[in-house]
């Protein structure tokens, strides 16, 4: 039976409801599709590990992606048919996938699962607008920044981040070319604000200062 269940919402979170959906597990590899953009919302999906990234082609072949989803999250959630980007993993990945149809009577059943949907989909605003400020109004530092402090927020790491995007990625989504973002880093580790252990992790060597950086 296919139903969603409550769980506790860890401190570090920043998503404020708790959801596990109880569906079909899927195992994808890396850079695998599990949606494409304009194909049918049938699905509602929860990472159960690993990455997603959800992003659009626009017009002239260049990538934007939207989010990123992490252990947990839900994602594919559309008021429409459609969905309006593609949903891809940035390496192995398991996902629980509930059909939409089931997911929308179990919301009108119980007041407390449209609640949590509620909370999901005004999280998914509040993130989309923080986004659209730091492409309009952030220095390539703030938003380099940015991302590394939501992402240390979002996993709950104190100081050494494992980072699953790759340099493209993180210029995809900060609207930023790939140049400029390994600038960034560099610049960023040269005043000691952060060290880059390897090229997947990241230590926030002075998280107050990159706080600072993005008030």
């Amino acid at each position: 039976m296919l139903s969603v269940i409550q769980t506790p919402v860890p401190a570090f979170t920043r998503q404020p409801a708790a959801i596990v959906l109880d569906g079909l597990r899927q195992s994808y590899g890396r850079d695998e599709t599990i949606f494409d953009e304009g194909e049918p919302a049938d699905r509602i999906y929860q990472l159960i590990s690993g990455a997603v990234r959800t992003c659009r082609i626009l017009r002239d072949g260049r990538r934007q992606i939207e989010a990123f989803h992490f252990a947990g999250d839900v994602f594919g959630l559309e008021r429409g048919e459609t969905y309006r980007a593609a949903a891809q993993t940035l390496g192995p990945a398991q996902v629980r996938a509930m059909p939409r149809p089931a997911l929308e009577a179990l919301a009108c059943e119980r007041g407390d699962v449209a609640r949590r949907l509620l909370a999901l989909t005004t999280d998914s605003l509040r993130r989309c607008q923080d986004h659209v400020l730091m492409l309009g109004r952030r220095t390539a530092c703030e938003r380099v920044a940015a991302l590394l402090l939501d992402l240390a927020e979002r996993t709950g790491a104190q100081a050494l981040l494992d980072v699953p995007m790759t340099r493209q990625d993180m210029a995809d989504y900060l609207g930023l070319t790939i140049e400029t973002v390994s600038r960034t880093f560099t610049q960023l580790q040269h005043d000691g604000l952060i060290a880059l252990p390897t090229t997947r992790k990241v230590l926030l060597r002075d998280r107050r200062a990159l706080e600072a950086m993005v008030d």
